[in-house]
């Protein structure tokens, strides 16, 4: 049979493109050795840094002086060997380096994620872990970061693999008694089967029942901004994310689309949308802002409704409708209406007091804040178990939940234990394992089959 081609040895920056002190260039690949040759710098020992001039031998010139540094096989990021060059970071010095490299045999410019990717084919990484380097790099929160690095150590794999464990263990017992009933096993090997299933299968459905904080965490809350038009809605929003992200008027029904920011709230992620203004349309334009107001409304996770504290009209009974248990009323314009008691009427219209600030001034800003990082803590921080984190990762576990719920329902023995081999098989699919020889192990080790 004949052998499958070298892979090639790639390169790529590791460090962001543009002018910097210092760039990290990545050369992984079984020529990664011949790439310090080429570039004229001695090999240095295992994980030092030593300094070398970066040379063309095309031109007989330096290109620059850097730090090298060799990580050979498997003890490297990828599990290949792997040569880094601290380089200045400048578009020329790359440039030249990548070019020197690119005119070599067998190599090239590495695609987009290859370096995990191979840290992965080379079982330094499963596919949870290389999913949560992802993540790290994108995070842009305290809490993204938290959830990457914990993710990076190994809790959802450590979950996973120990229900796939426990799975491929049953079903190494209840296949055992199918295939081997006269070798005397114990008596009690199909309950213990069924009481395994059972456990399992509450395990994961209380898995899934995590209101999918993960996910969320990754992609940020959606907190809509809502009101009647002029309410400051607008005004807010621009408040929020510190810049005239919106455009503001007081013209009534300037927004007509939805306009989003990205923020960080006290070290969490949100998605903070503003919307048209709700009132009774007076044009087909401003009728399908406010069906995009209210669609937003029903999607977003937390509701901002904006009242001006002078207008109370305008909490008529289409904008009392959408205030609901995930609203926090915001009184705005307090620095028109300073006696508090004239705006008692707007305390009675959500589930707590509402917060009162003046877009204007300023005033009351702060106190928002608090309340919306504390309601963005209370749905991410409510548990410190592994978070499931991606939607492929919920929809194997939701098939092998289906598939250990049909286990009871089986009309033979063969039939569950094939329910419990797409369990398990499902479960391997979120980490990148899925390995068939390890169950005939068990087997031997467990009965002893055949002595």
């Amino acid at each position: 049979m004949a052998q499958p081609p070298p892979a090639d040895t790639i390169f790529a920056c590791a460090t962001g493109l543009g002018r910097s002190g210092v760039a990290v260039i990545r050369i992984s690949g079984a020529r990664a050795r011949d790439a310090l040759r080429v570039l004229g710098a001695p090999e240095p020992p295992p994980r030092m840094l030593y300094r070398a001039n970066i040379r063309d031998a095309t031109v007989d010139e330096t290109v620059d002086q850097a730090l090298v540094c060799l990580f050979p096989a498997p003890h490297s990021y990828s599990g290949e060997d792997m040569v880094e060059l601290h380089v200045h970071g400048s578009g020329a010095v790359i440039s030249a380096v990548y070019g020197i490299l690119a005119r070599q045999p067998g190599f090239r410019l590495a695609d987009p994620g290859e370096f995990t990717r191979r840290a992965f084919e080379n079982g330094k990484l499963d596919l949870t872990e290389a999913e949560a380097v992802a993540d790290l790099v994108a995070a842009e929160t305290a809490a993204q970061r938290r959830q990457a690095l914990r993710q990076l150590s190994g809790v959802l794999r450590d979950l996973y693999e120990g229900w796939r464990d426990r799975l491929i263990r049953a079903l190494a017992h209840l296949e055992a008694a199918i295939d081997f009933p006269d070798e005397g096993l114990p008596s009690t090997v199909l309950s213990e089967v069924g009481d395994t299933v059972g456990h399992l299968e509450r395990e994961i459905l209380g898995h899934l029942a995590d209101n999918r904080r993960g996910e969320r965490l990754r992609d940020g809350l959606s907190i809509a901004i809502l009101g009647p038009p002029n309410a400051g809605k607008s005004s807010l929003l621009n408040l929020l994310a510190r810049r005239e992200a919106a455009i503001t008027s007081a013209v009534a029904g300037t927004t007509r689309d939805v306009i989003e920011v990205h923020l960080d709230l006290g070290g969490y992620p949100a998605i903070i949308a503003d919307t048209a203004g709700l009132r009774e349309a007076r044009d087909a334009i401003e009728a399908e802002g406010v069906r995009r107001a209210k669609a937003r409304a029903a999607e977003a996770d937390l509701k901002l409704m904006v009242l001006d504290v002078t207008r109370p009209e305008e909490a008529d009974p289409g904008v009392r409708a959408l205030i609901d248990r995930d609203t926090l009323v915001v009184a705005n314009k307090i620095d028109l209406a300073p006696n508090e008691s004239a705006s008692a009427w707007i305390d009675c219209l959500g589930a707590t007091p509402a917060l009162r600030i003046s877009v204007k001034t300023g005033a009351g800003l702060e106190a928002l804040l608090a309340r919306l990082t504390e309601e963005l803590a209370s749905r991410f921080d409510a548990t410190d178990a592994p978070l499931i984190t991606r939607a492929r990762h919920r929809a194997a576990l939701e098939e092998c939940r289906a598939a250990l719920r049909r286990y009871d329902a089986a009309a033979l023995p063969e039939l569950a234990a094939e329910d419990l081999r797409l369990a398990a098989r499902a479960l391997g699919r979120i980490t990148g394992r899925v390995d068939v020889e390890d169950l005939l192990d068990i087997i031997f080790r467990d009965f002893c089959i055949g002595k």
